[in-house]
């Protein structure tokens, strides 16, 4: 079993930010600025999530820099560098709408609005210009892209995202 199931990955330790303890950190999010009161993260040591406590963070694009509590100097820093930071997925925010977080459409029946059902999501990959959801059609595996063109609505409750695929898109993984 995955230690880390029940948390997201926010970002990482890039290196020490000075001689106090005190670390530069990247974060891989789309709103860094939703973090400024963040007190705590869990950080990936030897595959176990472990907490540190955060006494103050500043943040910068997608950039931070963040002294943790009991982290007071530059040796102390130099460990933490290039750990991975996460948080539980129970603290991010409900998504409304077509906007859905990756992990929580997996097993969400596809249909799309000309060819009907096209199957479950097995899993979303991310590539560098698109991420795309990969439906299991018949033991083929269909990609569709995540974007608002495509995405008609997401229905939460039944499980269900209804696509407009692009012409031909579907027909090309299972001729």
């Amino acid at each position: 079993m995955d230690a880390f199931e029940d948390y997201y990955f926010l970002g990482k330790i890039i290196k020490p930010h000075g001689f106090d303890g005190k670390v530069n950190t990247y974060l891989d999010t789309d709103d860094p600025g939703a973090y400024l009161n963040l007190k705590l993260v869990f950080l990936n040591i030897n595959n176990s999530p472990v907490p540190f406590f955060i006494d103050f963070i500043v943040i910068k694009n997608n950039k931070a820099t963040i002294k943790f509590r009991d982290v007071d100097d530059l040796k102390n820093a130099e460990i933490l560098t290039q750990k991975e930071m996460y948080l539980p997925l129970s603290s991010l925010p409900p998504l409304t709408g077509k906007k859905f977080y990756y992990h929580e459409v997996i097993g969400f029946k596809v249909f799309d609005d000309s060819f009907g059902e096209i199957g479950p999501i097995k899993q979303i990959l991310e590539y560098p210009n698109q991420a795309v959801m990969l439906i299991l059609h018949d033991e083929k595996e269909v990609l569709m892209p995540i974007s608002d063109e495509v995405i008609k609505t997401v229905d939460r409750i039944k499980k269900e995202i209804i696509v407009s695929a692009p012409e031909g898109l579907i027909e090309i993984y299972l001729d």
